[in-house]
C-alpha cells in the first residue's frame, strides 16, 4: 500500500506536479500529457509511472494507448496526512498563544 512518504516524494519534482495537474482536468494519455509539460513524451511516461506507484494516478488501457488519470483515493490519503499536519500545527499555536505549552501547566 502506498503512504503519504510516497506521494510526498513523488510531488518533490516539479515536473512531476505539473504532470499531476495536467491531469486535474480529466484523463488524458502520455501524449496529451507531453503537450503541457516541458520535457519529452518517454520523460512524460516515466513521470507518471512514479506518480501511479505513489497511488496518486491510475491508468487503463484504450485501444492501443494507456490513458492516465488523477487517482482520487490516493489524494484522498495525502489530504487526511496533510489535514492531520494542519490541525496538529493549528492546535499548537492556539496551545501556545493560551500559555499552555510544553513545561507549563
Amino acid at each position: 500500500m502506498e503512504t503519504y512518504a510516497d506521494s510526498l516524494a513523488a510531488l518533490a519534482d516539479p515536473t512531476r506536479r505539473r504532470v499531476l495537474e495536467a491531469l486535474g482536468d480529466g484523463p488524458k494519455a502520455v501524449v496529451d500529457v507531453a503537450r503541457s509539460v516541458p520535457v519529452s513524451r518517454p520523460a512524460v511516461s516515466q513521470h507518471l509511472q512514479v506518480l501511479k506507484r505513489a497511488g496518486l494516478v491510475a491508468d487503463e488501457r484504450r485501444g492501443n494507448r494507456r490513458v492516465y488519470r488523477v487517482d482520487p483515493e490516493g489524494l484522498a490519503r495525502l489530504r487526511a496526512y496533510l489535514d492531520r499536519l494542519w490541525d496538529d500545527a493549528l492546535t499548537g499555536f492556539a496551545d501556545a498563544a493560551e500559555g499552555r505549552g510544553k513545561g507549563r501547566t
